[in-house]
């Protein structure tokens, strides 16, 4: 099976309620890109991408292990969610841009 549609949610200040949605769509492939305000947004955003029909969804890396298990939990793991990560090198610097 090819991959043909798939989420991508991030944390942005100052996103509209609900997400900023963007789609990249090339014909064979849809990409639904939703900014997010706070973390807590995620959940509902993550529910409507799996009605929507993505077969994943991938996290920022400012949502880290915790939320990515809660957005898990609430689509009862019906599709695989993956989150960025970043190496030690780039620790400081992340830690610095999220704090």
């Amino acid at each position: 099976m090819a991959l043909r549609h798939w989420g991508f949610i991030y944390t942005a200040a100052g996103s509209a309620a609900g997400g900023d949605v963007s789609v990249a769509d090339t014909g064979m492939c849809r990409t639904v890109l939703v900014g997010v305000n706070e973390p807590e947004e995620a959940i509902e955003v993550a529910r409507r991408l799996v009605a929507d029909g993505v077969q994943l969804i991938e996290l920022c890396g400012g949502f880290g292990p915790v939320w990515a298990g809660r957005i898990i939990e609430a689509i009862d793991g019906s599709v695989p969610v993956g989150t960025v990560g970043y190496g030690p090198e780039a620790v400081d610097q992340v830690h610095a841009i999220f704090s």
